[in-house]
């Protein structure tokens, strides 16, 4: 044989001992030596592990709907398929036993198989405004596992695919939801300040305020740029916490975000600090931010419109004031047995004149009581007149509602964005300008 075809075999020869030597390195080096089974099932165990391994469980807030709903603190602590859960749903913050399981499919998740508190969250008979009717919280039991980071464990809702995140929980995580709960009030608004808020951002160069409203059924607070051809808006669903809020989306203040609120009692604030003079606090103001022209379609030689707070549907409305959820109760314990209020009914412009109704339920007459309207331009508030009462003389029961209404400062009129109850009409409100009166009614017109 030639020596230059010797030497081709040769070169051959080593070539291919190298091309398998490389083959078999790749495959022992290989991250996809074992199979999708084999991989899903250690994914499994993995899962199983870490979530036995934390001495007081796991805590994670969540927010099933950061475009109109607020966040749940979840507690659990998970041992062989069973799981031990509480939350801040409700005032029963004890906690309960269920099961769980870690489920194989694409994906491996971890499913809360029999009925626990988390599932209040999905059922569709818990709807916390008309827009969510028949999807409840629109939160999810079945969550999918993506990992780890920095000691939390990662998920993702089955059914919106929204991140959770499951974070070691403290023995205090467990004692905290009652705390959190009595947070509440402090939220809402509390009944001795005054009814208007805002929320007032600082980036260290510029201050902008927000006006700010808050629903306690849906946990979601809206806040809207006061700037006059501003669209800016900065809404938020909010979290309870023992010591303040939690909110998401956090609130953008220049580049810095901010989502821990601090309830500063003196003032009844909830403020959150940044850094380099950056701030936000959710704060108390005596008067509306945005002053709106919604009165004047009240005022005389306007057409005939009528509003009315009718009991059956208004009682519970978020927007009555408690002054004025306790002047309709003092009326109703002050009246005959089976006699009470049903109705508090403006009516403008009307042939026979502008008047408030007070209409019974139960063998009691109505009481009208005629008025006159007077605009006050620079404050934009109606100012109610005595013009006579139906019967000639006030009566007594209504004196201090009465007296509300027509408050020579006036009243704030506003035609709210939010619908309540069962009847479709549109929400207005009226306000004393002077005083915690504020009253919820429906349009007519």
């Amino acid at each position: 044989m030639k020596l230059k075809t010797i030497i081709n075999y040769l070169f051959i020869a080593v070539l291919a001992m190298q091309l398998v030597s490389c083959d078999n390195k790749e495959t022992l080096e290989s991250p996809f030596n074992a199979t999708p089974t084999e991989r899903l099932n250690a994914q499994q165990k993995e899962l199983n592990d870490v979530l036995e391994s934390s001495e007081f469980g796991w805590k994670a807030i969540y927010f099933t709907d950061t475009t109109q709903l607020g966040g749940f603190t979840h507690v659990f602590k998970f041992k062989n398929g069973s799981v031990d859960m509480a939350s801040d749903y409700d005032n029963d913050t004890s906690v309960n036993t269920s099961e769980y399981s870690i489920d194989l499919g694409s994906t491996v998740s971890l499913v809360f198989t029999t009925k626990n508190r988390i599932h209040l969250l999905s059922d569709s008979n818990n709807s916390p405004t008309a827009a969510l009717r028949g999807k409840g919280y629109k939160g999810d039991f079945q969550f999918l596992y993506y990992g780890q980071e920095n000691g939390e464990i990662i998920f993702k809702t089955n059914r919106s695919f929204e991140e959770l995140r499951f974070i070691k929980a403290t023995a205090t995580d467990w004692t905290d939801l009652a705390k959190s709960r009595a947070m509440i009030p402090n939220v809402i608004g509390e009944p001795t300040r005054p009814l208007f808020r805002l929320l007032e951002t600082n980036d260290g160069s510029k201050v902008t305020q927000f006006d700010f409203s808050f629903s306690a059924p849906s946990r979601y607070a809206t806040a809207n740029s006061i700037e006059t051809g501003s669209s800016v808006t900065s809404n938020m669903g909010i979290a309870y916490s023992p010591t303040g809020i939690v909110v998401n989306p956090a609130v953008k203040v220049g580049t810095q975000s901010l989502s821990i609120f601090i309830y500063d009692a003196a003032t009844g604030n909830f403020n959150a600090t940044g850094t380099a003079g950056v701030t936000a606090s959710i704060k108390y103001t005596t008067k509306p931010l945005v002053l709106t022209n919604d009165y004047k379609i009240l005022l005389a030689g306007n057409p005939s419109t009528a509003f009315g707070y009718i009991a059956s549907y208004l009682s519970s409305a978020p927007t009555n004031s408690l002054v004025t959820k306790t002047l309709l109760a003092e009326i109703n314990a002050n009246l005959p047995s089976g006699v009470t209020i049903s109705r508090v009914q403006f009516q403008f412009n009307t042939p026979f004149g502008s008047y408030i109704q007070y209409i019974f339920a139960g063998d009691k007459a109505t009481e009208y009581h005629f008025v006159n309207t007077v605009e006050d331009p620079a404050n934009k508030t109606m100012i109610l007149t005595d013009d006579g009462w139906n019967s000639g003389t006030e009566p007594a029961i209504l004196k201090k509602i009465d007296t509300e209404l027509l408050n020579p400062t006036g009243l704030y009129v506003k035609r709210e964005n939010f619908r309540f109850g069962g009847p479709p009409n549109t929400i207005y409100t009226f306000t004393s300008a002077s005083s915690n009166f504020r009253i919820t009614t429906y349009a007519f017109q």
